[in-house]
C-alpha cells in the first residue's frame, strides 16, 4: 500500500459518511471571456431598465432571445468564498448564471440558498436585489414582496414524446436548483406540462430556490436546442390551491413565531388566562374545560354553578393544596391571601361609610319588619 492510499483510508475513516468537505470555489470563466451582446435595434428608444428597444414589435423580445453562453453546475462550481467568513448570506447572481470570474475571492456565496436560514431583509431576494410592490408586465424581474411566489413559468419548450416524458425532462433539469414540491392531485402539480402549448410550471418548496432557478435557467435549453423563457407564474385561480397556500403560509408564520417566542412566557400566559376564567389546569398546564370529572374531582366553582342559589353547600374540610400546572402550592396560597386582604379592605371601607340611609319611598317601615308606625 502506497502512502497516498494510506492517507485516503484515514480520511475515509475520520470523515462523516455522506458529508463532503467544501473546497474553495473555482472560477467559472476567465475575465473578459463572456462578451455581452447588444440587443438588436427594433425601435427608436433604448430602455436601459428592461434592456430592450422601445417602440418596436412586442414579439421581437422573444424571437431575438440569444442562448446563454454559460450555465452553472452546482456539483462542480459550489465551494467556499469570502462570504463564508464575512457572514454574507446572499448568493452570487453571476454564479447562478455560470459566469462568475472571481471564484473563491467572490464576496457572495457560491452555493444554493439555505431555506432554513431567513434572510436579514425580507424585501430582498436571495441575490440581495430589492423587490417591488408589484410584478412587471411580463412577469419577469425580481418579483414582488407582497406575495410569496414559488412557481416558475417555463415557456418555449420543445416537447418530445408524451406529456409525461416532457414532464420528466423538465423535472430532471430543474431539480438541480432545489427541492421541488411533491405532486398532489388535490393542490395541483409541482411540475405540470401543458401539452401542445410548449409551457410548463415548476413549483419549489422554497421561494429562495425558485429565485435561484429563475436566473440559472433563463435562456438555457433542456435536451433540445430550445431557448427557455423563464419568468414568474401568475396566481393559480384554483380555489383549492388558494386555500392550501393560505394554510401553508399560516402554518409557516406560526412556526416562525413559536420558534422566536420563549415557551415559558406562553405557559405563564396560559396559566393566567385559566385563572381568570376560573378553569382548572392539568399537570401540563392546559385547561380542563372539556374533561368530564366525577363528583369528587369536580372543581368547586363548577359545583357552585350547578347547585341552586337557596341551598348553601355544606362546608368541606380543607385539604392541603396540591401543585397544579405551572403554579405551585405556595403561589396559590399567596393568591388566596391577596384575595382575602382585598375582601377585608372592602369591608373596612364600607364600615367607615356607615349604614345606608333609610328608604323614604312608599314602603314605609315595612323594610324594618314592623307593622306599627311608632
Amino acid at each position: 500500500m502506497t502512502s497516498n492510499e494510506t492517507e485516503t483510508v484515514v480520511v475515509t475513516k475520520t470523515a462523516p459518511k455522506g458529508i463532503k468537505k467544501l473546497k474553495p470555489a473555482r472560477k467559472q470563466v476567465k475575465p473578459g471571456e463572456v462578451v455581452k451582446e447588444e440587443a438588436p435595434q427594433t425601435g427608436k428608444e433604448y430602455n436601459i431598465w428592461y434592456n430592450k428597444w422601445a417602440g418596436g414589435d412586442r414579439e421581437d423580445s422573444y424571437s431575438n432571445k440569444v442562448k446563454s453562453q454559460t450555465r452553472c453546475n452546482i456539483k462542480r462550481d459550489s465551494g467556499l468564498t469570502r462570504a463564508n467568513t464575512t457572514g454574507m448570506r446572499y448568493c452570487c447572481l453571476f454564479f447562478a448564471r455560470g459566469c462568475c470570474p472571481y471564484g473563491w475571492e467572490c464576496e457572495y456565496l457560491h452555493m444554493l440558498p439555505d431555506p432554513s436560514n431567513a434572510l436579514p431583509d425580507s424585501s430582498k431576494d436571495c441575490f440581495a436585489r430589492d423587490k417591488f410592490a408589484d410584478y412587471r408586465d411580463d412577469m419577469g424581474g425580481v418579483g414582488s414582496f407582497n406575495r410569496q411566489n414559488r412557481t416558475l413559468y417555463v415557456g418555449r419548450i420543445k416537447e418530445t414524446g408524451t406529456g409525461l416524458e416532457t414532464e420528466e425532462v423538465v423535472r430532471r433539469h430543474f431539480k438541480e436548483w432545489g427541492e421541488i414540491e411533491r405532486d398532489d392531485s388535490q393542490t395541483g402539480y409541482a411540475v405540470k406540462v401543458l401539452q401542445y402549448r410548449s409551457v410548463a410550471f415548476v413549483t419549489y418548496k422554497s421561494e429562495f430556490h425558485a429565485q435561484f432557478a429563475k436566473e440559472a435557467m433563463a435562456c438555457q435549453s433542456l435536451d433540445n436546442d430550445e431557448i427557455l423563457n423563464v419568468r414568474w407564474a401568475t396566481e393559480d385561480p384554483n380555489p383549492v390551491q388558494k386555500v392550501a397556500e393560505k394554510r401553508r403560509l399560516v402554518d409557516m408564520g406560526q412556526e416562525a413565531i413559536r420558534a422566536r417566542m420563549d415557551p415559558r412566557i406562553v405557559d405563564a400566559m396560559r396559566a393566567v388566562r385559566a385563572l381568570e376564567d376560573e378553569d382548572v389546569l392539568d399537570e401540563e398546564g392546559f385547561q380542563m374545560n372539556g374533561v368530564e370529572d366525577d363528583e369528587n374531582n369536580e372543581p368547586e366553582a363548577k359545583r357552585r354553578k350547578m347547585e341552586p342559589e337557596g341551598n348553601e353547600p355544606s362546608p368541606q374540610p380543607e385539604e392541603p393544596s396540591q401543585p397544579s400546572g405551572l403554579l405551585s402550592a405556595d403561589t396559590l396560597e399567596g393568591l388566596k391571601y391577596f384575595a382575602e386582604i382585598r375582601k377585608r379592605n372592602g369591608a373596612v371601607t364600607a364600615q367607615r361609610r356607615g349604614p345606608p340611609p333609610p328608604s323614604t319611598g312608599g314602603l314605609g317601615l315595612v323594610e324594618y319588619g314592623s307593622d306599627e308606625d311608632d
